[in-house]
């Protein structure tokens, strides 16, 4: 079944459907303290070489990567697989696998970085940041026909990043307390000099020298290492969303990407009809995301288009309504809309968890438990 079912499409679906790939990244807790573990060379080597579960930044994390989806199926299918497998390695390790955009308690004073020369010219450059950079994210990448089109793609996104920020929410515990932030993740993550907002870039070669003037100037050690929240990806033919947290449950990570895809599609249909990109100014946009990443899916929002200030639901439904989702990527939206988002659940859980290691089974089952099927 296609991710999205949508009459406006008609016209446009009779080419090959815009494929999907799902990236999270985990962290590894100590099943008796709640606290961050150097557990990932343990965990990949129960899993032997593969290259769908790979190592992250530091030995606190690993990351899973689905194979290319043209079907919501084959997404819900892989995200399972994965995250069943990453959190079976993990515990018979002894740890938690667990989905969270931030480790909840206070980080060692050293943080341990993977062995790769790229990581460690890293922690050279950028010391401060690279200790503070236990973070995880969810990057959706919708495959695109040309690099023209995908910077054209992610200019039409633009004004939509703040709204997938707050649905994904879900990192407000850290160093032991509530932040009062939904997404504290990106908060910290915010910190790299090249995780900004993408501009509207007329052409792939202007946001090549984008790019270029970045690593110049040392703000990004690399293409790689230039964190737009949406950019095209610098390995493959794709456009990479990279502004959510990693979510919590699978049925989250389904929704954002059949969401993101969707809003994709709208984007390729409305270059095809001439329709204007939306102007959204720099300035505004990181103000409506910042609000988004405190606030959360039920707080007040910065209309990104307009600047005026209103309601994240507001936002959504405006989202929804453009890009006519299906029955069941409705569904999935319901589901979280009655269950809250990330950020609401992690509160929930905090408050009654009482005790850090408790505080980590729990998000560790809800890590791992699959979706029914719709």
């Amino acid at each position: 079944m296609p991710i999205v079912e949508a009459p406006r499409f008609a016209a446009w679906s009779g080419a090959p459907p815009l494929t999907v790939g799902v990236e999270e990244e985990f962290l590894l807790l100590d099943a008796a303290t709640g606290e961050v573990a150097a557990a990932a060379p343990r965990v990949l080597a129960l899993l032997g070489d593969r290259r769908d579960i790979t190592p992250e930044l530091t030995l606190y994390q690993i990351e899973t990567a689905t194979d290319v989806c043209t079907s919501l199926d084959q997404v819900r299918d892989e995200l399972v697989r994965l995250r069943e497998t990453a959190s079976r390695a993990a515990a018979r390790a002894g740890y938690h696998l667990v989905a969270s955009g931030v480790a909840p308690l206070r980080l060692p004073p050293r943080t341990v970085l993977t062995g790769d020369p790229r990581y460690k010219e890293l922690a050279r450059r950028y010391p401060r940041l690279v200790s503070r950079s236990v973070t995880c994210g969810c990057h959706v990448h919708v495959g695109v026909s040309s690099r023209d089109q995908g910077v054209d793609v992610i200019a039409r996104l633009r004004p939509w990043l703040p709204t997938l920020l707050a649905l994904s929410a879900n990192s407000p515990i850290a160093d032991g307390r509530d932040t009062r932030w939904a997404s504290w993740r990106f908060h910290r993550w915010s910190e790299w000099p090249s995780a900004v907002p993408p501009r509207s870039w007329r052409s792939a070669a202007r946001y090549d020298a984008a790019v270029r003037r970045l690593v110049h100037r040392g703000r990004a050690l690399d293409a790689r290492g230039v964190y737009f929240h949406a950019r095209l990806s610098p390995r493959y033919p794709t456009i990479e969303v990279r502004v959510m947290d990693t979510c919590l449950t699978v049925e989250d990570t389904m929704l954002l990407a059949a969401l993101v895809r969707a809003l994709a599609a709208a984007a390729v249909d409305d270059a095809r009809r001439g329709v204007p990109r939306p102007a959204v100014p720099d300035g505004r946009l990181r103000a409506a995301l910042d609000h988004a990443a405190r606030e959360g899916l039920h707080g007040t929002a910065v209309d990104p288009l307009t600047g005026r200030m209103t309601s994240q639901r507001e936002l959504l439904e405006r989202m929804v309504d453009r890009v006519s989702i299906s029955e069941r990527v409705a569904a999935l939206l319901r589901g979280l809309l009655k269950r809250g988002a990330g950020a609401d659940r992690q509160r929930a859980m905090w408050a009654a968890a009482r005790t850090p290691h408790r505080f980590a089974a729990l998000l560790a089952d809800a890590t791992r438990d699959a979706p029914m099927p719709l």
